[in-house]
């Protein structure tokens, strides 16, 4: 165990002068290059907390991951070798868990309730690729890394790979880098895709989950494309209005026991508060992204109808 906290912990330490540089140089071109992004000293500073506190605690509950790949290592069906093909061959299963990871966290609440943090932000940034939730280990999802051991990768490795996949995705967190080259776009997730996937708009609800490959979402339908004329709206379907860092970390979890506990609920509604999308309520009170998007798509085809009917055909 002593090993995995190790290589963790060294490739993290690597990382954060290479991320705050990334932040200096992004801020820098915003404010005198005139490149697309915002300035807001305060919400950066926050996110730059939170993304601190979210590298100590998850360090701390680190042996919950590490442990379970661990004690799942003593069945492995087989040894893989270290190779670079076997590392790009677990770099690119990984990937694939991540996208199943990210999937959940977006269509089940007790894993948005950590993954909300990363969204509570209605800007765009490099800075705001810090702000992460403080509680990945008790989600669950991190046990997806499991069957990558079970079939013969070194826990080690699967660990390493998921590192350099965060790193990657660090640098999508830009709104100065319009568009990469039209191959580039088709297979990686780009900074456009991940600006997509930030976005409260309707049409972008729930879509672009990918890590490093955006294949993910193209073969399992959950690709949306940014359209030039119109620009994602960062944040939350309903955004909370707060620079507390506490209060950003407790916000889903606090809604989540208030749900649990109300009155006058079947013991499948409490469960279900829990584990059912967000925005899910027992008497349909609340609007889930489903519901969101459907409305929005019925509302787009309904004032389609109308104008097509207005044309009169030329005679």
């Amino acid at each position: 165990m002593e090993l995995e906290s190790i290589i963790s912990a060294k490739v993290t330490v690597l990382a954060i002068p290479v991320f705050f540089a990334a932040i200096f140089v992004e801020v820098m071109c915003v404010r005198f290059l005139k490149t697309k992004g915002s300035l807001h000293a305060k919400d950066d500073l926050v996110s730059i907390f939170m993304g601190l506190g979210s590298v100590a605690a998850n360090a701390l509950a680190a042996f919950i991951t590490i442990g379970a790949l661990l004690w799942a290592a003593q069945f492995q069906f087989y040894t893989i070798p270290l190779t670079i093909w076997t590392i790009v061959a677990c770099f690119l299963l990984d990937d694939f868990r991540y996208y199943l990871h990210h999937r959940i966290a977006h269509r089940c609440r007790w894993v948005w309730a950590m993954h909300i943090v990363h969204h509570s932000s209605q800007r765009f940034s490099m800075a705001v690729a810090l702000r992460q939730g403080w509680t990945k280990h008790f989600t669950g999802t991190m046990f997806l890394k499991i069957p990558l051991v079970l079939i013969g990768f070194d826990p080690v490795l699967v660990i390493f790979c998921g590192a350099m996949n965060a790193i990657y995705q660090f640098f999508l967190h830009t709104e100065s880098v319009h568009k990469l080259p039209r191959w580039f776009e088709a297979v990686f997730n780009t900074p456009s895709h991940h600006r997509v996937h930030h976005g409260k708009n309707p049409q972008y609800l729930d879509a672009n989950y990918a890590g490093t490959l955006i294949i993910w979402d193209k073969m399992f339908g959950t690709f949306v494309a940014e359209e030039d004329d119109k620009y994602p709206d960062y944040g939350l379907v309903k955004d909370f209005e707060t620079f507390n860092p506490f209060k950003i970390f407790v916000h889903e979890y606090w809604g989540i026991l208030k749900d649990v506990f109300g009155p006058g609920r079947s013991l499948k509604s409490r469960v279900l508060y829990v584990l059912a999308p967000p925005g899910w309520s027992h008497d349909g009170s609340r609007q889930s992204s489903e519901d969101i998007k459907k409305t929005y798509f019925e509302s787009l085809a309904r004032a389609k109808l109308i104008h097509s009917d207005t044309i009169q055909p030329a005679e």
